[in-house]
């Protein structure tokens, strides 16, 4: 059996969604046991949080937004369905969207949104989704279901991103697919508690939800399409020479995804990972490209590192004092001051000398983050131990990332030597254990040159060697 996940990019409009239905299509006739999920068509999500926090502010353009996502699912239905069809398709629709308007006209009239009244919003997007997608796969002649996951989907309540309680849901999963013959169209991103209570998956979340199907059926292969062939050596927009990986580990996957590539997040990885099931990222623009195989397994790589990636804007905050030279618990003091304010943290970096430790966090937390350890290190400011907590503003950090890199000397040389050729300075650099990720921060501006000069000193030979490896 096979989960295929299909994201809101290949659900953009009615010419994607005929795309995407079409592949599901071909698929069904080759593989029968197979399930689909789906996300909200594109940017249908963050027109339900701006409606409903244009509707807490007391705002009522929220009644417009409402309208607009009437228009965007009503036309991609029209157009994707029959005439014949499409009556009940667009009264169900109509019947969803006045519920929504009636959701935010309470929260209107309160002036109050709570994170479990935004999940149960955001929860449309995917529910109206599902039911289309559905729709069209029987008017194509698909034995097909619809699914609301919040009915085996079980969490506890931390409304907004919710942590799935394992053993209830994969019984529920497990006994709604026994025996169960028609295609299964499943809402991505969202589920529910025991009481019933809408909850959701937070980032990436319909890729989450492949990823719970798929280690309670334990299937053959997850498959996440989107609009790119698969994981890129770099991002393509700032690297035009980038190109396909075949093949890559999951825990060089999840390096890249922690710093900044979007195809997959490691959170989706993590049940596949336990189960050992393979994800291969697919184009729904080109499916006929084998995209990438994320696995256990590492390929016959030609080159000694396997991709980079980068955060394009982050901010450095720096402790620096010479009282900190051989002090206990600076370090732990330092990042509990952070975490009391849910401040994540990217990148540390410390100098051997104890004097400074500096870490990168994303530009609208460096205020809070400034502010939260003048307050922990106040006395250490006053007697001069600490002398002040720096933030750097308009940086990057760019992170190289590969399995081979452990047994392969040169590596950062090579990176840093490729950078000092083209006059690009280095501000903080990490490096983690296990030697598969060299993280460095540079300034904005040099971002782009920086991806490229160091593509190009990797991947010298690449058209060469890709053709080898696509063999």
């Amino acid at each position: 059996m096979k989960i295929l996940k299909f994201g809101g990019t290949s659900l953009q409009n009615a010419n994607r969604v005929n795309q995407t239905t079409d592949i599901i299509r071909q698929r069904t006739e080759n593989d029968s046991k197979l399930a689909v999920v789906v996300s909200a068509f594109a940017g249908v999500t963050d027109l339900l949080i701006s409606a409903a926090q244009n509707a807490a502010a007391g705002d009522e353009s929220y009644k417009t937004i409402v309208q607009t996502l009437e228009d965007i699912h009503l036309n991609i239905a029209q157009k994707s369905l029959s005439v014949q069809n499409q009556s009940r398709a667009l009264a169900k629709i109509v019947s969803s969207l006045n519920d929504l308007h009636d959701v935010l006209h309470g929260v209107f009239l309160v002036r109050e949104l709570s994170a479990r009244v935004l999940d149960f919003v955001m929860s449309f997007g995917e529910r109206l989704s599902a039911f289309i997608v559905t729709e069209v796969l029987k008017e194509k002649g698909v034995n097909a279901e619809y699914l609301d996951a919040r009915q085996v989907i079980k969490t506890n309540d931390h409304f907004g991103q919710a942590a799935v309680l394992w053993d209830e849901t994969n019984e529920k999963i497990q006994r709604l697919f026994k025996n169960k013959q028609k295609l299964l169209v499943i809402t991505g991103f969202i589920a529910s508690t025991k009481q019933n209570e809408t909850t959701t998956l937070g980032r990436s979340g319909s890729d989450f939800t492949a990823s719970i199907f798929g280690a309670a059926l334990d299937v053959e292969e997850i498959q996440i399409w989107t609009d790119v062939d698969g994981v890129m050596t770099a991002d393509p927009r700032k690297v035009p020479s980038a190109f396909s990986i075949p093949q890559i580990t999951y825990e060089e996957a999840m390096e890249l995804s922690h710093f900044g590539a979007q195809v997959i997040h490691p959170r989706t990885m993590q049940p596949a990972l336990e189960k050992k099931i393979p994800i291969r990222i697919k184009n729904t623009l080109n499916p006929q490209h084998p995209g990438t195989v994320i696995s256990d397994q590492s390929n016959n790589w030609p080159w000694s590192i396997r991709g980079l990636t980068s955060l394009d804007s982050v901010a450095l905050v720096s402790v620096i004092g010479s009282g900190m030279i051989g002090v206990t618990g600076i370090a732990g003091r330092v990042f509990s001051a952070l975490a009391r304010e849910k401040i994540n943290i990217i990148l540390i970096s410390q100098a051997s000398s104890e004097h400074s430790i500096c870490f990168a966090v994303l530009p609208e937390y460096s205020l809070q983050a400034k502010n939260a350890l003048e307050k922990e290190l106040k006395l250490e400011l006053i007697e001069r131990t600490v002398n002040k907590v720096i933030v750097e503003d308009n940086l990057s950090i760019i992170a190289v990332v590969g399995e081979k890199m452990r047994r392969t000397r040169g590596i950062a040389g090579k990176v840093f030597s490729s950078l000092g050729q083209h006059g690009i300075n280095i501000v903080a650099i990490a490096q983690g254990s296990s030697e598969r990720n060299i993280s460095f921060v540079i300034d904005r501006k040099d971002l782009t040159n920086a991806l490229n000069a160091i593509h190009s000193e990797f991947f010298k030979h690449q058209a060469e060697n890709n053709r080898e490896v696509k063999k």
